[in-house]
């Protein structure tokens, strides 16, 4: 089997969010991590590295940024 572990970059820091990620999609809030037997998640953050050996993604945070900041 062929599951994932993702990691999220927050403020140059690497935390682990989920292990035995089965899919991973991109949605409008972000990116929608699901493993199994588990309620799926949606993290504000876009992907960064993906690593195929490692069976490894790494994403990264967005920033939010207050109204006007454009």
């Amino acid at each position: 089997m062929c599951q994932a572990v993702v990691y999220l970059v927050q403020n140059e820091q690497e935390t682990e969010v989920m292990r035995d990620v089965i899919l991973l999609e991109p949605v409008h809030e972000g990116v929608r991590l699901q493993a199994f037997f588990e309620e799926p998640i949606t993290l504000s953050a876009r992907i960064g590295r993906i690593d195929f050996m490692k069976h490894t993604v790494t994403l990264v945070a967005i920033e939010e940024r207050p109204h006007g900041d454009e």
